[in-house]
């Protein structure tokens, strides 16, 4: 053996410590992973498009709520199609075209078409409303949660068979 091999008891205590420390961060890290786990930062822009929506237009505004609920944590878009937003809103495909509409001309969302048919992401401007930690924004608006009804699951499958033949 080599000198550079043999390891004094320090040296193994000395490993045995940043060993015990490791584990100790990745502890911490996966509670603090835990803390908060449902919970959305609405900065004053955020409170201020809501409270502006909320006066202009109420449908909009329950619309925008909607979105902001659903964003994954560490993104600020979500995939659905109008569909499915039709039906949790209660109103037709046209009003959420047209809502869809409002939002975009207030800037309140950028509507990202994802191939023929109706779904399409969603993205929300992460200094209004954001679901994660501030140092994960830059990857806002590429990381999505896809929302899509039973109806909608073969076209949504056939995509992401493109999308990661594509990536591969």
């Amino acid at each position: 053996m080599t000198k550079a091999q043999i390891l004094t008891d320090s040296d193994r205590l000395q490993l045995v410590r940043e060993l015990v420390e490791e584990q100790k961060q990745d502890h911490k890290e996966i509670e603090d992973s835990k803390k908060n786990k449902d919970f959305a930062q609405i900065y004053s822009e955020g409170f201020d498009r809501i409270k502006s929506l909320i006066i202009k237009n109420p449908s909009a505004a329950r619309l925008y709520v909607f979105l902001a609920e659903q964003i994954e944590p560490g993104t600020g878009a979500v995939v659905a199609s109008q569909e499915l937003l039709a039906e949790e809103l209660a109103v037709t495909t046209r009003t959420i075209r047209r809502l869809v509409q409002v939002l975009e001309d207030e800037g309140a969302i950028v509507k990202i078409k994802l191939g023929a048919g109706s779904i399409c992401a969603y993205c929300l401007n992460p200094e209004e409303i954001w679901r994660s930690w501030n140092t994960q924004k830059k990857y806002a608006a590429f990381n999505t949660r896809t929302l899509a009804k039973k109806g909608d699951n073969d076209d949504v499958k056939q995509k992401l068979k493109v999308l990661f033949k594509a990536r591969g």
